[in-house]
């Protein structure tokens, strides 16, 4: 059920306050959350193919389940969408934020307590699955509510500004994750299969308490009361009859969803290559210590809670479709490099790569996306155009790392295959940015009457 409507802020300086207040949230909230996701696939990739899919003739076998594991996660995120835009589109942002937070915190700390293959056999990987579907389930519905708490309070002119700390988050979620399996991945091997690799894990438990305190304190965004309130009073006369979100969202915002779509599928292809990918070619078919990649991980993610917030407050000036570019040529340009850098075992290099691939590269197309894609949607839609538009492109994201690893499994380590499909994937999103409309000085109530329809 919908929580009472609160009055709105009275001065521009209490309008200020919960803005800023509704932005941090989101972003602890989304750090949290995204540690979460992002310890499951360092693990993916390190250690829960020896754990949980041994195989002693050949280790890269184990890690191709592990990533078949990490994908599943990626198949009930549109589900996750669906449902909790569904709902937060109908009841609220609030509510079901709240409950993606803990469905995510639950089921990560429970993986950090899961016996191991040689421990309980075949329902090891299978508890492994279950708690990963759930974890995609939650994070499915996380990322649209927490955009559009930041957009939405965001001031007149600043929605760039304000989107960009659920990304931001996002970057400390890489940081923390990054960083103590960095600690934890230095340990020797029999420790770090034994107990090390669990402590990522059982860590969640304490940032959920923190995120669940924080978001409990949260109120519905003004936006999303104005168009309650609208909606109330047309009902009243008998003017409208309410549709599902989804159902008018199909018939409304179909090529606007269609374009975040491609937008989020250049951006996610290529980040993954840096979050994941390279870690496991580095692994396998390099010279260079996985502590140094987790490290340069590290790094560019730091970097990039900066860069997310400049590239979003730089939206505001220039507009998102400018930026999005931007970040898109970047990408193109780092595809190939990226992985002869770390062919060639350079170290130096590496980090260089790293950090221009994702704190400028990812930074520009990741930090703008809130914005962006929100003033795509009406606000009765909002949540869940949003969370399709993330979330659907993840069928294929998900099985991203576990292709390219099969393809570096057929060919003995040559990235070649995954720079080029990274490649084609960024020029999709840099066509779908370039045919979007400019939306940065869109009027978020009016979005989906006239002012939509000139856009288009």
């Amino acid at each position: 059920m919908a929580e009472p409507a609160t009055a709105p802020p009275s001065t521009e300086a209490e309008r200020t306050r919960l803005a800023k207040r509704a932005a941090v949230a989101s972003l602890v909230g989304t750090a949290v959350e995204w540690y979460d996701y992002f310890i499951f696939g360092t693990a993916s990739a390190l250690v829960f193919g020896h754990l949980f899919f041994p195989n002693e003739d050949d280790p890269i076998i184990g890690t191709l389940a592990a990533f078949a594991v990490f994908g599943v996660g990626f198949f009930a995120r549109p589900v996750g969408g669906i449902v909790f835009g569904h709902f937060g589109d109908k009841f609220g942002r609030k509510a079901a934020l709240v409950t993606t937070l803990m469905m995510m915190g639950v089921s990560t700390f429970l993986i950090g307590l899961l016996p191991t293959t040689n421990e309980i056999g075949i329902w090891a990987p299978v508890l492994l699955v279950l708690l990963r579907l759930i974890q995609g389930f939650g994070v499915g519905g996380e990322w649209g509510g927490a955009s559009l708490v930041a957009v939405e309070y965001a001031p007149a002119g600043k929605r760039g500004a304000y989107g960009s700390f659920p990304q931001i988050g996002n970057a400390v979620g890489l940081v923390m994750s990054t960083s103590i399996f960095a600690v934890v991945a230095s340990l020797p091997d029999e420790a770090l299969f034994s107990w090390g690799w669990r402590v990522p894990f059982l860590l969640s438990a304490v940032l959920i308490a923190v995120g669940l305190f924080i978001r409990f304190k949260l109120t519905e965004t003004p936006t999303f009361q104005a168009a309650q309130e609208k909606l109330e009073a047309q009902a009243a006369g008998d003017q409208v009859k309410e549709k599902m979100p989804i159902a008018e969202l199909f018939t409304k915002f179909k090529r606007p969803l269609l374009l975040a779509m491609g937008m989020r599928l250049g951006e996610a292809v290529f980040g993954y290559i840096i979050l994941t990918i390279g870690l496991t070619f580095a692994e396998n078919y390099t010279d260079i210590p996985r502590t140094d990649v987790l490290i340069a991980s590290t790094v560019a993610a730091a970097l990039a809670i900066y860069t997310y917030y400049f590239f979003g407050k730089l939206s505001d000036r220039i507009g998102r479709r400018a930026v999005f570019i931007i970040g898109s040529v970047v990408a193109l340009v780092v595809s190939f490099p990226f992985f002869w850098i770390l062919d060639g075992d350079a170290v130096v290099l590496m980090y260089v790569i790293y950090a221009v691939g994702y704190a400028i590269g990812v930074g520009a197309l990741y930090g703008v996306e809130p914005a962006f894609f929100s003033e795509l949607f009406g606000t009765k839609v909002r949540y869940t155009g949003l969370s399709l538009a993330a979330q659907v492109p993840s069928i294929l994201i998900g099985l991203w790392p576990l292709a390219s690893t099969a393809l570096f499994a057929a060919t003995g380590g040559d990235p070649w295959p995954i720079a080029l499909i990274t490649a084609v994937c960024v020029v999709i999103g840099l066509v779908c940015a370039y045919l979007a409309p400019e939306t940065n000085k869109a009027d978020m109530n009016r979005i989906g009457e006239d002012e939509h329809e000139e856009a288009r």
